[in-house]
């Protein structure tokens, strides 16, 4: 069963990681509340805990990988997830909150707080402090994701350089990267052709020799 997995982050698109170990392209999903702690950018090594699910349809089989900080993170979720009616999809979303705050709120009774969460209604909410409470010590202290100021909204012509720049093949993250640090750069840039041209431009300059 695996547990761990490292590798080098390839991509990501909104909660789910792609790693490359060992030549093997993983993709692990991320609760919310966990996705938010992940900074790693394309290129950078990254080591996730993980929970695998099997699932079957039909025929064939496949591995879900859930990707977490570290083993107490795996531990509430596993311990979610022992809760009957509450499966790894519907845990991976519930988690949309911070897990601390999800503890306190198992740990206290509150069943209004409880069914908020996505994919949480009454009954499950009943379930879950009626098998839990009193169970989540651990998991009081787990770190929420550090505050991370809002980026800066992009004109509407980045936009249309960022379509130009995936048609392109460059992955979405490096393309945002490089629209982000252009317009820094260069403020007086107001248009779409002037931006790519003057991306082109930087990136010649990072690759000609002095």
């Amino acid at each position: 069963m695996f547990s761990r997995i490292a590798g080098t982050l390839l991509e990501r698109d909104g909660e789910v990681v792609r790693l490359d170990v060992g030549g093997l392209t993983y993709d692990v999903v991320l609760p919310p509340s966990v996705a938010g702690k992940i900074e790693g950018v394309p290129g950078a090594a990254l080591a996730l805990e993980v929970y695998a699910q099997l699932q079957i349809d039909g025929n064939s089989a496949r591995y879900v990988f859930f990707g977490f900080t570290n083993t107490v993170e795996r531990e509430f979720f596993e311990a979610l997830i022992s809760v009957a009616g509450v499966g790894p999809k519907a845990a991976s979303r519930a988690f949309s909150a911070p897990m601390g705050r999800i503890a306190r709120a198992i740990d206290d009774g509150d069943h209004v707080f409880l069914k908020t969460l996505p994919g949480i209604g009454q009954q499950k909410a009943r379930d879950i402090v009626a098998k839990l409470q009193g169970k989540v010590g651990r998991f009081l202290l787990i770190q929420d994701a550090p505050v991370r100021p809002e980026p800066p909204a992009m004109p509407d012509f980045a936009g249309e350089a960022l379509a130009v720049l995936l048609q392109l093949a460059y992955r979405r993250p490096e393309a945002e990267a490089m629209i982000t640090e252009t317009l820094a750069a260069a403020p007086q840039v107001r248009d779409a052709e002037a931006l790519l041209a003057e991306i082109y431009r930087q990136r010649n300059r990072e690759t000609t020799p002095s």
